[in-house]
């Protein structure tokens, strides 16, 4: 389903021509979608495959657009911990 909705999103962009923010370019669309689904807490492994990439270049890529997990983080690994 995720990557239905991508390429969805990438041929509207190439046909369309969009001149919005998040679509300049069809990458954009890409971008906001890998993204998304990084912070929406699919696994990197799954994002990276539906994306064409290696965990590796994944992650060198879109660590940085990955926000607001800490306080989810903490609980897990206290978890862990305590398990």
């Amino acid at each position: 389903m995720l990557l239905r909705q991508l390429e969805y999103l990438v041929a509207l962009a190439r046909e369309r021509h969009f001149a919005s923010p998040l679509a300049r370019r069809p990458y954009d669309l890409r971008h906001a979608a890998v993204s998304l689904w990084l912070n929406g807490g699919v696994p990197a492994p799954e994002v990276a495959a539906r994306a064409g990439h290696g965990v590796d270049v994944l992650l060198r890529v879109y660590a940085k657009c990955i926000d607001g997990q800490e306080e989810i983080v903490n609980q897990r690994i206290a978890d862990v911990l305590t398990a």
